[in-house]
Parts: structure tokens; C-alpha cells; sequence
């Protein structure tokens, strides 16, 4: 039976950077995606307060800021999945938030991390070849464990960061406003937030503006925060752990390598570190491009337009019958014709013999001379 779809028309989902995709059917309008966008940045603020004081009172020392860490990150995935379960009826909200359980997730994050990494050493050449970078060494048995123990802080933290700007609060506020508009509210965002850090500026503005659209671009073109959490960790560690650099002003992350930066500031950045660099916000804005170039299989993996038949399906077959009997009649039913299922034995009947016959022959048989 042959079927075709009335009006012959086909409707795709949005792309990742158009209007937002049709994922959440339970979640209500846009009014109230932006108004749970808006629950969502208050909680972070919340979180991360309570985290604080939280940290302030399980650990000291070097270890405070790893233990905000984690205890960040876990009030913001439990806190964002109670609103996806509560508010959208979301059977999985720990996955919705972008940790989809599929088979290419490590490697996602693989490259994600190898991109980070390559940014950061793009950056810092410059640095070398222009000013040079002064490196102090530290082979002492102890500051190798304290630098894994660095290594898993900027792990959480890009962790954290991809949670809170690219997690739930994304997602609603791009149901509301769309893909782009998502990108550029939430790479804004992040620009506010990073310049409560002290020693921010204008280029450290501008840096955040660049870092978080790159980043809203990794999860929006695989859908998911494997490649964004990679790019973030291996961007902010590799400049810490392997080049002794600042982030975010702050310098004492790596306990093996320090390095100081020469050179003008447009290029190191100063006391600050790349996160305030003209250099770092051009190759961030550069990546954007090479970035669509790297996940284009990914984007038409997770992002490919689902087709979606308009109107009512329709039996071609029954139509034309119809119209056949409108014009012509209807159809005389044929009469059904005997179906032999076994074949025919026939069994040789024995000849009838008359009375007579059969005694007088055999007489005759017997008086027959021998």
C-alpha cells in the first residue's frame, strides 16, 4: 500500500545557531524558558556563595579552593537537575545538562583538549619569540603532587564553568531566545562575572566575550558539554601547568613551573595573564571559524534537520479505487474458483460380471482336451 503525506510540505528543526529546536515540549513557552533561565542564574550565585563558605569550613590552606570546587560543581549539577525534573519533567536531567552518554564522549573531550592546548601555544610563541619567558624549576618530590592536584582543579573548575554557561540556564535561555542569541547573552554573561575577578579590564572583557562564544559554539555544534568541558580545561591548564603563566590574575597554580612573561602588555597581558591579552582575543575569535571546520561531522551528527511530514497521511491505492467506482461502477465480485490442495487418486473400479458368464467359461475350460 502506497501512502503520501496531504499538502506535500516538510518541516526541519532549527539548526544549532538558528531558532531554538523543538527538545523540550513539557517546558512550556518562551516566557517561562526565560523565566527558568532567570531561576537558574540566581541559583548559580547562590551556589556559588554557599560553596564558599562551605569550602572555608571543610579545608584550609591550598586546599580551599579545590574543595569550592567540588562543592560547586556538585550543588550545581544536583541543583539544575531538580529544576529539569521538576520544572520540564525531564526523565534524565543529568544528561539533558549536556552529558549524554554516547560512544564518542572521550573523544569529544580528547579533542576538545588538544584544541585548548593548541590555543594556548599559539599564544604563548609570540610571547617567546617577541619578549622571551623567564622559567623557574621546582624538581622537588612534593610539587609534583601538588601540580595533580592543580590539574584537578582546573578539571573541576572548567567542570563548574561549562555547568553554569553552558548547562541548564543555557539551554532554557536558548528555547527562549534561540541558538545565536543564546551564544552571544551567555558569552556576555560570562564577560560580567569575569570582571568581578580583581585586575580585569577592558581586553580581559573582551577575552571573556571571545572564550565564552567559542565555548557556546563546542556545545552547540555536538550538543553536548564533552567538547566544550576539554577545550576549557586544556585552554586555562595548559597555560598554568606547562607554562607556568597566570590565569585570571592568579599565578600560583603550578608549583613546578613558573614562568615570567616579557614583553609588551597587549601581548602577555601583564600581572593577568593571557585572560587580558589583545593577542589571546584575536586567536580566540580566529578559532571560532577552525572550530565549525574541526566539528562539522559532529554538527551533522547531532544536529541534522529532522524531516517532518505535514498533513494527513493519505491511501493512494483507496483514493483511486474509489475513483474508479464513481465513474465506472462498482466492480462486480468475482466468483472464488475451486483450489485443489491434494491430488487425485483414482482407484480402477473392477468389472461387473453377469450371472452365467462366469461358470460357463470355466466349463469349458474344463473339458478342454489337454
Amino acid at each position: 500500500m502506497s501512502t503520501a503525506s496531504s499538502g506535500g510540505q516538510l518541516r526541519a528543526q532549527d539548526g544549532p545557531l538558528g531558532a531554538s529546536s523543538q527538545t523540550s515540549g513539557a517546558s512550556g513557552g518562551r516566557v517561562r524558558a526565560y523565566i527558568q533561565f532567570i531561576a537558574a542564574v540566581l541559583y548559580f550565585f547562590l551556589a556559588q556563595a554557599l560553596a564558599r563558605h562551605g569550602a572555608q569550613g571543610l579545608a584550609g590552606g591550598q586546599w580551599t579552593p579545590l574543595v569550592e570546587q567540588v562543592m560547586l560543581a556538585f550543588l550545581l549539577v544536583m541543583g539544575y537537575a531538580g529544576m529539569g525534573f521538576w520544572l520540564n519533567r525531564q526523565e534524565n536531567p543529568i544528561r539533558k545538562q549536556g552529558f549524554p552518554q554516547r560512544a564518542g564522549a572521550a573523544m569529544e573531550a580528547g579533542t576538545g583538549l588538544a584544541f585548548g592546548w593548541s590555543l594556548a601555544v599559539i599564544c604563548v610563541l609570540p610571547m617567546v619569540v617577541i619578549g622571551g619567558i623567564v622559567i623557574y624549576l621546582t624538581m622537588q618530590p612534593s610539587a609534583w603532587g601538588w601540580l595533580a592536584a592543580d590539574a584537578a582543579y582546573f578539571a573541576v573548575l572548567a567542570l563548574v564553568e561549562e555547568v553554569a554557561f553552558r548547562g541548564y540556564g543555557f539551554q532554557r535561555f536558548e528555547h527562549a531566545v534561540g541558538g545565536m542569541g543564546a551564544a552571544i547573552g551567555f558569552a556576555a554573561y560570562y564577560a560580567i562575572v569575569q570582571s568581578l575577578v580583581r585586575g580585569s579590564d577592558r581586553a580581559s572583557i573582551a577575552v571573556s566575550i571571545a572564550l565564552g562564544l567559542l565555548l557556546s559554539t563546542a556545545y552547540l555544534r555536538t550538543r553536548a558539554l564533552w567538547l566544550s568541558w576539554g577545550l576549557n580545561f586544556g585552554w586555562k591548564a595548559s597555560r598554568a601547568l606547562l607554562f607556568g603563566l597566570a590565569v585570571s590574575g592568579s599565578s600560583n597554580h603550578s608549583p613546578v613551573i613558573q614562568g615570567d612573561p616579557m614583553g609588551p602588555f597587549w601581548l602577555t597581558g601583564g600581572g593577568y595573564g593571557l585572560d587580558s591579552s589583545w593577542v589571546a582575543f584575536a586567536v580566540l575569535l580566529v578559532a571560532i571559524p577552525v572550530l565549525f571546520r574541526v566539528t562539522r561531522d559532529l554538527d551533522y551528527k547531532y544536529n541534522a534537520p529532522v524531516l517532518v511530514p505535514g498533513g494527513v497521511p493519505v491511501d493512494l491505492d483507496a483514493a483511486a479505487k474509489r475513483q474508479h467506482e464513481a465513474a465506472m461502477g462498482p466492480a462486480e465480485q468475482a466468483v472464488p474458483a475451486l483450489v485443489q490442495i491434494a491430488p487425485v487418486v483414482l482407484t480402477p473400479i473392477p468389472p461387473v460380471r453377469r450371472a452365467g458368464e462366469g461358470s460357463g467359461a470355466d466349463a469349458a475350460k474344463d473339458s478342454a482336451p489337454e
